[in-house]
């Protein structure tokens, strides 16, 4: 037996995996837009002598808003839980990427008991969430502004609380299947190749990739064009006069983007002494000074596609740039090769904007990019094909259902393809996710969540945000602890027949 990064690997077992990797590299095929398949390239461990990392009831794969949420739920229910993240903190695009404030779900009643605790958590952190302002024309609940440096402290000091173990700087790689269930993960640590296995498995990775290494079909892109939404790469800017900077907004340029509600709300943080709450963006007020500067050569087309910016509760100086996009003709969010280059030419990209700002925004000139994204913001890659499959019309019909699992009145936000969305729900109004929807039926023991969750194009456009994503992985958490308890394979449990004491939302309710 030799030692393969200081686990053990037979020689045999090491060839028979090199010889399964590179016959991936050229099984890799693209999926046709909208056609539902099974993840190509991936190959099988089941005959690999890979040692145990650990085994639990329930393995978590991706740490973001939703795996995160899907881990403490899991772990406070009684689940031995193990969540796995590839980076070294929890919350994924709202930490690691820097993705500041969380939208909206404008939908009253939305917040389901793990976002509440959230919010009393930043509470308690210092940093209040922010909540409640009526502003352009609906609101409801969901929408907090977790400034990243305390909501990685806070997913910690809660996973453990709810004896829940993490596994950090661990990708997954493979996932072992037998008749018709998963028995374990294949994860790449540190010390090399390892297995998890666990009785029921939540696919959080945001990629669906759990759930394609095991056979579930998916699909990524639009059904019309088959482009994947466009990535960003967002930074932070520190040494603003935040209150400069929106006298020039607001003032001299009369931006009509922050509207009343969000005037009235500065000036009173002003006058207490917090820190005053700014957005602004690319309005039509603002748009001549941003196509001068494509005139002069300080900026590109690409550049100035998207721009919007938030300055940061307790962090007085300082904005988190909502900005740039990749154009989604030029990179790709489920090509590997192209999701990589998206990278460096979004770089580039941060670094014209940020000369500008500095160049030309009043309240910028001593400012400076004090931090970039450690990871790329992915809106669309993967969806999987589940039990339910959302479509546009959910959302149009304001539809509900009997196992609902959140509620949310978030549009239907495509930055590419421009889909006829005339009609936006009214204040008030509001659809609900269906436990379905993370069902992976082509497994037994699987749930998806997040923005990976089953649906379409558009429809994923809608319930990709942060709360309904966190909500999303609460439900699978309570789900999966449940069927353990009750035997019950996750395939077959019925969220309706859960007690309604022991679920997270009750339709109607």
């Amino acid at each position: 037996m030799e030692k393969f990064l200081s686990i053990p690997v037979s020689r045999r077992d090491f060839m028979k995996l090199a010889t399964l990797s590179a016959a991936g590299m050229f099984m890799g095929k693209t999926l046709s837009p909208g056609k539902a398949e099974a993840a190509g390239g991936s190959f099988d461990f089941t005959g690999a002598d890979l040692p145990v990392i650990c085994e639990v009831d329930t393995c978590v794969a991706g740490g973001g808003s939703a795996g995160t949420a899907a881990a403490i739920n899991a772990g406070k229910n009684g689940a031995k839980t193990l969540l796995i993240e590839k980076g070294i903190s929890l919350g994924g695009l709202a930490t690691q990427g820097c993705v500041y404030p969380c939208m909206p779900t404008f939908a009253y009643g939305s917040d389901t008991p793990y976002i509440t605790e959230l919010n009393r958590r930043m509470e308690v952190q210092g940093i209040a969430p922010l909540l409640g302002i009526e502003t352009k024309g609906t609101y409801g609940g969901g929408g907090g502004v977790y400034v990243p440096d305390c909501l990685t402290w806070v997913y910690d000091e809660w996973c453990e609380e709810a004896g829940v173990s993490i596994l950090y700087e661990a990708s997954v790689v493979g996932a072992i299947v037998e008749n018709g269930s998963i028995t374990a993960c294949v994860v790449q640590t540190a010390e090399g190749l390892g297995k998890i296995k666990a009785k029921t498995f939540i696919d959080a990775t945001g990629d669906a990739l759990l759930a394609r290494m095991a056979g579930v079909p998916s699909e990524k892109g639009s059904e019309t064009t088959g482009r994947n939404q466009p990535m960003s790469l967002r930074f932070e800017m520190s040494g603003i006069d935040v209150q400069k900077a929106h006298r020039y907004f607001h003032e001299t340029l009369k931006d009509t983007w922050m509207d009343d509600g969000f005037h009235r709300k500065f000036a009173e943080d002003v006058k207490k002494g917090r820190t005053p709450f700014l957005e602004f963006a690319k309005s039509k007020q603002v748009e001549p000074l941003f196509k001068e500067a494509v005139k002069k050569g300080e900026l590109t087309e690409d550049d100035i596609l998207y721009i919007q910016a938030f300055s940061i509760v307790g962090k007085p100086h300082t904005m988190s740039m909502n900005c740039p996009e990749m154009p989604p003709l030029s990179f790709s969010a489920t090509d590997a090769m192209s999701r990589s280059q998206a990278v460096t030419f979004g770089r580039k990209m941060t670094r014209r904007l940020a000369a500008f700002f500095k160049a030309h925004i009043p309240g910028f000139e001593g400012a400076y990019i004090s931090r970039e994204a450690g990871m790329v913001g992915v809106r669309e890659s993967w969806r999987i094909r589940g039990k339910y499959y959302m479509e546009a019309d959910d959302y149009f019909n304001a539809r509900k259902f009997p196992d609902a699992v959140c509620r949310t009145a978030y549009p239907i936000d495509i930055h590419d393809v421009k889909l006829d969305l005339a009609k936006k729900l009214s204040k008030g109004e509001y659809y609900e996710i269906p436990f379905r929807a993370l069902v992976a039926d082509k497994v037994s023991n699987l749930l998806v969540v997040g923005r990976c969750a089953s649906g379409s194009f558009a429809a994923q456009a809608s319930f990709r945000i942060q709360p309904t994503c966190m909500s999303m992985g609460e439900a699978a958490g309570i789900a999966a602890a449940w069927g353990l308890k009750n035997n019950i394979p996750m395939a077959d449990i019925r969220w309706e027949d859960i007690p309604e004491d022991k679920r997270s939302y009750v339709s109607g309710k």
